[in-house]
Order: C-alpha cells, then structure tokens, then sequence
C-alpha cells in the first residue's frame, strides 16, 4: 500500500535545543496512526513541522508523494492536511455552519467586489458552501444547531464541530492533536466511534496524538513513541506498549 505520509530525519532546534531530532514515520493511506510520548516530548511540535508552523532545519515531508517540506500553512492545507488541537479553537461568536464555510475557501472562490455586490458568482458560492456545510453538519449530528453560536455547544459538540470544519478543508491527512483531552469516559468512547466512523466515511489517513492510552489501544494500528525529541519505539500498537522502555519512559510503571 502506498504511503500517505512519509517522513524522513525531520529536525528542529530551538535556541540550541534539539525539540524534534530524526524523526521518521510512514503511514498507509487509510491508516489510522498513533503519536504518544510524555508532556514536551515533542509531538506538537511535529505537528506543527507537519503543518508548516514551524520550518525544518532537516529531513523531508512527502504527503501522497509530494514533497511539502518546508511549505507556508495555506500551501499545506491545500496540498491535504487540515488538523485540530487541543484546545479547542472554533470561531466561537460565529455560527456553527459559518464555522464549517470558514474552512471551504480553499475550494470556492470569489473576488472582493463579487462578495461586496453580492454577484451571481458570489450567490452561487455562497449557495454550495451552504449545501456542503450542511451535509457536513449532518454526518455529525449537528444540522440542527447550524444557526447556534459555536460557543453555546457542549464540550463534545465543540470537539466534533472542529472535526467537522477540519474535514471541509478536504484533507488527505487529519491531524488530530488529544482530541479527548478534557472528556469524561462516555464521551471518550462516543468520541473513538466518531474517529472510526470518519476513517471509514470519508476514507481518511489520521495521524493522532494522544494520551488517554485506552484510546489509542483501542484504535490506532501502529505507534510512534517519542521521548525528548527522538523516537523511542515504533511499530504494532500492541507490542509498542508492552515494550519496557515505553513502559518505564511514558506509563510510569
């Protein structure tokens, strides 16, 4: 199976400290991939190497195999990743649909005088971003707070919200940085159905950081551990987390 992502020796200092030091990964389309590690481990900041935050000072990123490395955010995000984050960042004074079309302007366009005179062109982008965000909005049984401030949504709304306006982007790779950060365990459990549900849905390639262990045993095929920059192990999910190192390193046992 072809690699959906593939990095090579990624590194990044910061002020003479190594953060990200040879980092490797290869994931399959369609895989669904884990990321763990002890807090600053550095898997943020691999993320944001992913996503154009930050710039490497070595290696290669190859998405669907092309090479990105290097690349501005909006060039990324139109080459195929889009990404959510801890905390949780919707435009919370907007609507819940305006903050899926928020997403959509990589893939409808218009020019200023069009959405200043409200043009046909205008009238027709603004009609099929509706019907999309809708559809998206749907999936995610949230159609029917569409008009809602995304403040007013519960905290596990909030979090399939952002799912959903990452998903508007039309990635190849989801990028899902502790989405069950600040969760009770039933919206834990509620929330490994949904990332199961949008692998198979929408065909997609996830890469995902997480600490609830019970989470990722429960669906990630494969891990990558990190530890003060490097990788500590790699490979089968089930044999990563018996691996002794792991264990001492990350669940403190």
């Amino acid at each position: 199976m072809a690699a959906m992502l593939e990095v090579k020796n990624l590194g990044i200092s910061f002020g003479g400290l190594r953060a990200v030091n040879e980092f490797s990964i290869s994931i399959d389309k369609g895989e669904l991939y884990g990321l763990i590690g002890p807090n600053g481990a550095g898997k943020t900041t691999v993320f944001n190497l992913l996503t154009g935050v930050y710039k490497p000072d070595t290696g290669v990123i190859m998405l669907d195999g092309k090479d990105i490395t290097g690349r501005k955010t909006i060039e990324i995000s139109k080459a195929g990743i889009a990404r959510t984050f801890q905390n949780i960042r919707l435009f919370g004074g907007m609507s819940v649909k305006d903050n899926v079309k928020a997403a959509m302007h990589n893939h409808f366009v218009y020019s200023p005088m069009a959405g200043l005179f409200h043009t046909s062109s205008y009238r027709n982008a603004e009609a099929a971003m509706d019907g999309k965000a809708m559809e998206l909005l749907k999936v995610f049984e949230l159609e029917k707070d569409a008009d809602l401030m995304a403040v007013s949504l519960p905290y596990g709304q909030q979090r399939r919200l952002e799912i959903a306006r990452a998903l508007a982007t039309e990635p190849k790779l989801l990028l899902l940085d502790e989405p069950a950060a600040g969760m009770n365990p039933q919206e834990t459990e509620e929330l490994m159905d949904m990332i199961r549900f949008v692998r198979k849905k929408f065909d997609m390639t996830i890469l995902l950081i997480e600490h609830d262990m019970k989470l990722v045993s429960g669906i990630c095929e494969e891990l990558t551990v990190l530890n003060f920059g490097e990788i500590l192990a790699q490979g089968k999910t089930s044999e990563v987390l018996k691996n002794p190192d792991v264990i001492t390193a990350y669940l403190g046992e």
